[in-house]
C-alpha cells in the first residue's frame, strides 16, 4: 500500500530521473517530506507519520529514520524500492543505446 503510493510518485517523475535532474533517493525524501508535513488523510499518511522521521539540514542533506522496528523495515523497503526503480528506469533508457551514442566529438 505504501510502496504503491510511493511508486505512483516516482512514475510522475520519470523524466526528471532520466534527465538526471534528480535521483530516486532524493525523491524519497521529497515524498516523505510531503506526507509528513500534511495532515494525515488516509492509512498511508497515518503510517508514515507514525513510523518515519525525517531530519534535514539547511544544505538539503537528509536522514530518514524509522521510529520503531517496523518503521526501520519500512524505511529500508522504501529505500531499496527507490534504488531498484532507478536501476529499472535507467536500464530501459539504455536499452536502445549504442556505444557510439556516448562518444564525445
Amino acid at each position: 500500500m505504501i510502496l504503491k503510493e510511493f511508486s505512483k510518485y516516482l512514475q510522475n517523475k520519470n523524466k526528471d530521473i532520466i534527465n538526471g535532474k534528480t535521483t530516486t533517493t532524493k525523491l524519497l525524501c521529497e515524498w516523505i517530506r510531503y506526507v509528513i508535513y500534511k495532515n494525515p488523510k488516509n492509512h498511508v499518511d497515518k503510517i508514515v507519520h507514525r513510523e518515519i522521521m525525517l531530519a534535514e539540514n539547511k544544505s538539503g542533506d537528509f536522514l530518514i529514520l524509522g521510529k520503531s522496528d517496523s518503521g526501520r523495515v519500512l524505511v529500508n523497503a522504501l529505500y531499496n524500492y527507490a534504488l531498484s526503480y532507478e536501476h529499472y528506469i535507467m536500464s530501459k533508457w539504455l536499452e536502445n543505446k549504442k556505444p557510439s551514442d556516448f562518444e564525445h566529438s
